[in-house]
């Protein structure tokens, strides 16, 4: 059974939607005041928020930036203001879709499915990237980094820009950046010089030269870190 929570103060398109969503398994729990909708989000648990954005005492606007703020939860906009300002507010707020009124009950059930569907794919993807073990491992306190669990035999110059590159994974690092953030580097090291210590460190990675997996060079700019 799905569960959503409906903040609208439209009785009767209330009671439409939520007749025509039981039938698809979806129970809808529909509160017309903002305040109240907020106070039931937090003592009951829903898979999904439908939410109007003109309503008495409070903004709709205001109540999907307080939701998002506090629960990572879908939420849907169902609103007769059409207005694009209010469209790319509200997104930019937080809400995952924008339905403006009126729209056919049915393509609401499709887009409900396809953001539950969404969201339940980028759990799993970001549950499989915490379980996948990493090769490289940065022990700070030892001031140690071991590569499939053998430390490897690093200068300080190295182990500062191999910690750094792989503190920022993912992201493009400058030789500059490295230059003026790595301590044991002196400050007026020149660009030669890291790729020199860089190219040391891919060569006790075990890097190939053509085909590197942990450190990539970024013409013109610098190094990104993968793993």
């Amino acid at each position: 059974m799905i569960k959503i929570l409906m903040i609208e103060d439209d009785a009767e398109l209330a009671e439409i939607l939520t007749e025509y969503l039981a039938q698809f398994d979806m129970e809808v729990t529909n509160i017309e005041d903002p305040f109240l909708g907020l106070s039931t989000l937090n003592t009951q648990k829903f898979d999904l928020v439908i939410l109007d954005l003109t309503l008495p005492g409070l903004d709709g606007l205001e109540v999907c930036s307080d939701i998002r703020k506090r629960y990572d939860i879908p939420i849907i906009i169902s609103s007769a203001r059409h207005d694009i300002t209010d469209k790319v507010e509200a997104l930019e707020r937080g809400a995952d879709d924008y339905m403006p009124k009126p729209y056919n009950p049915r393509e609401l059930e499709a887009r409900i499915r396809s953001l539950l569907r969404r969201k339940t794919n980028d759990f799993a993807v970001s549950e499989k990237a915490q379980q996948k073990p990493k090769n490289i491992q940065i022990e700070e306190e030892k001031q140690l980094i071991t590569l499939q669990g053998e430390p490897l035999q690093l200068t300080k110059a190295e182990y500062g820009i191999l910690k750094y590159l792989a503190q920022k994974e993912g992201g493009v690092v400058s030789r500059e950046e490295l230059i003026y953030n790595v301590e044991a580097i002196s400050e007026e090291s020149s660009n030669k010089s890291i790729d020199v210590i860089v190219g040391r460190i891919r060569h006790k990675l075990g890097e190939v030269p053509k085909d590197p997996k942990y450190i990539h060079s970024v013409r013109g700019v610098g190094y990104k870190f993968t793993q």
